[in-house]
């Protein structure tokens, strides 16, 4: 049975995987109500731990509430065998990333300039090629959840991103700050190392 997270602490970690968001996008992340990670929003900012800028409506988390947020996840974690469990799946997850990026330069590159999408058959077997990854990436993904329910949520995001894709959305590829299957990916690939205690830089792994 997988270790459920506090709905508060979802919330905390969400905007600690995305750095700065808005609160609807902190809630897709959470997966979450709008209202309740609103609720927590504020009781974040109440405690010092989050700021709100008011002019662009984002949240981000204050140089305190990074470090409480350090102390969050240990405790949400609860030790060492999480991580154990969780490493098989990674070690997959690590083949599936070395895909996906060689996969996001095919869509973004053809013959060494930058696509301009005009060429269907081309960008076709690119998103077939998206599709196999996001088939891939689903049990890896599920395992991943039942370790820690937290991960669950996101095989479906990425599973409805790549269908969007599939629909003709381009920017839901590779767009940056949309909610497309590149952003679900990254979120992913944090919320992995963050919960690991991995030092990106120390592995190389982007």
């Amino acid at each position: 049975m997988s270790n459920a997270s506090d709905p508060f602490f979802r919330t905390f970690h969400a905007l600690r995987i995305k750095g700065f968001a808005k609160a609807e996008t902190i809630a897709e992340v959470a997966d979450l109500p709008l209202s309740l990670v609103e609720e927590h929003l504020e009781g974040l900012q109440a405690r010092e731990w989050a700021q709100y800028r008011e002019a662009r409506e984002l949240w981000q988390l204050t140089t305190v509430g990074r470090e409480e947020h350090h102390i969050a996840l240990t405790e949400d974690v609860g030790g060492t065998h999480i991580g154990l469990q969780l490493h098989h799946e990674y070690e997959a997850f690590l083949q599936l990333n070395d895909r996906f990026k060689a996969l996001c330069g095919d869509w973004q590159l053809r013959n060494g300039q930058p696509n301009d999408h005009t060429d269907a058959k081309y960008d076709k077997a690119v998103v077939q090629r998206l599709v196999a990854i996001d088939a891939d990436a689903a049990p890896v993904v599920a395992k991943m959840g039942e370790v820690l329910a937290r991960l669950a949520p996101y095989g479906p995001r990425l599973a409805r991103t790549c269908q969007r894709v599939v629909d003709g959305e381009t920017k839901m590829f590779t767009g940056v700050m949309c909610g497309s299957y590149h952003d679900v990916w990254m979120e992913l690939h944090e919320d992995l190392i963050l919960t690991q205690g991995i030092d990106r830089m120390a592995e190389g792994s982007f």
